[in-house]
């Protein structure tokens, strides 16, 4: 049975810190794919500067093109709204359990909030989670401390974000470097986050 790692996002647009981190996943903990996960735009909320989910698959399928072990997931965009990650993890084991067993990924910022996820101890009970580290305030639950189900990552710390890049594109900026080259043509040419 395939380990594989669910790497949730809005990927808007996927940047060198998502792939840092996914990459650094598969090769160096026993995961062996990372699936990014792209939510959906929410019906409920209409986010202007949120690109529509086939320009957000579009990039991400540019960005692991060359990553083999990496790959784009659209699991999310025909799933009932808004989506819940343990929904999406039910829908997954039930379509897929006999081939892969599921993990997610989180930052460490996340882990502090995850006892207020819809249905978290279910979570933790069917999968494990591997966290990385993120510069953030707040403090992790002691139940989360020593968990046998959560795995600390010694992941190089990215803190490149998507809305940095968004504001600094816009604003004129060059962020070429924050972005794999094949995004940041897609990006370019469809002259998004002007």
């Amino acid at each position: 049975m395939k380990k594989v790692g669910l790497y949730f996002g809005t990927f808007n647009p996927i940047h060198i810190g998502h792939l840092v981190i996914a990459n650094h996943m598969v090769e160096f903990s026993d995961l062996e794919e990372v699936w990014f996960v792209i939510t959906p735009q929410s019906p409920f909320k209409v986010k202007q500067s949120l690109l529509a989910d086939h320009h957000r698959y579009q990039m991400v399928q540019e960005a692991v093109a060359e990553y083999p072990k990496l790959k784009a997931s659209t699991i999310e965009f025909d799933l009932p709204q808004p989506n819940y990650t343990i929904d999406t993890l039910v829908y997954l084991q039930e379509k897929f359990g006999e081939q892969y067993s599921f993990s997610l990924l989180m930052g460490e910022d996340n882990l502090k909030n995850f006892h207020k996820w819809k249905n978290y101890e279910a979570i933790l009970e069917g999968h494990h989670l591997y966290v990385y580290p993120r510069i953030s305030g707040g403090v992790t639950p002691s139940e989360f401390k020593n968990h046998k189900k959560i795995h600390k990552v010694d992941a190089p710390v990215m803190e490149i974000s998507s809305t940095f890049i968004r504001k600094n594109h816009k604003a004129g900026k060059n962020i070429r470097p924050l972005l794999p080259e094949a995004v940041w043509k897609y990006l370019d040419e469809m002259n998004f986050y002007r």
